[in-house]
């Protein structure tokens, strides 16, 4: 199946101050549709052509890198988008996910601070995650385009940290850009539909 650049679930001002509409057009219509364009040309003629795009991302890690690097940033930014809202992140977690965050992390608290350090430890591109493996909770960090997928894992939660997705705003603060995602971007009843059906 081809890829398409989805619409932005919010106008491009809605997530201001935190991620400015600057940093969305570029973010949204320039890198992500770039992957979507070079992922559909690198697509043709591959075993992968018709599959799903998790069956691309899982297939062709390892084997075609350049698929995969389209492949896996476009599945990446697909729920990145829908990963934050207007109005979100703090403590408004749904119950069972709240739960399911203590008993495997420790605390919410604990959760975030372990959350924003996988970012900022992420040494060059990459993304950092919240992930359900083996049925319990865990965070992670992968480089480029890579996510937990390859890893047997199903995420539930991701930060971009290639400097694109913050430069226009913090320019070299990851730290900040971190904790403005975790305190005011998240949108929690994503995440919890996404653990419902990694429950499963």
């Amino acid at each position: 199946m081809s890829f398409t650049l989805p619409d932005l679930p919010y106008s491009y001002d809605a997530l201001a101050p935190y991620m400015s509409r600057e940093t969305l057009e570029y973010h949204h219509d320039k890198h992500h549709l770039a992957y979507v364009n070079n992922g559909n040309n690198l697509l043709k003629g591959t075993e992968w052509e018709g599959k799903s795009l998790e069956e691309i991302v899982k297939g062709s890690f390892g084997k075609n890198p350049g698929l995969f690097n389209n492949a896996g940033q476009h599945y990446n930014h697909i729920h990145f988008w829908k990963w934050m809202k207007p109005g979100g992140g703090g403590d408004k977690i749904p119950g069972a996910l709240e739960k399911k965050i203590v008993s495997d992390l420790g605390s919410v608290a604990k959760f975030k601070e372990d959350f924003i350090q996988a970012g900022v430890t992420q040494f060059g591109s990459g993304w950092n995650w919240l992930a359900v493996k083996d049925g319990k909770l865990v965070i992670t960090k992968t480089a480029n385009g890579e996510n937990p997928l390859v890893h047997g894992a199903t995420p539930i939660l991701g930060c971009d940290v290639w400097e694109h997705s913050y430069y226009i705003d913090y320019r070299n603060r990851r730290p900040d850009y971190l904790k403005a995602f975790v305190d005011h971007l998240v949108n929690w009843d994503y995440v919890a539909e996404l653990y419902e059906k990694a429950a499963k």
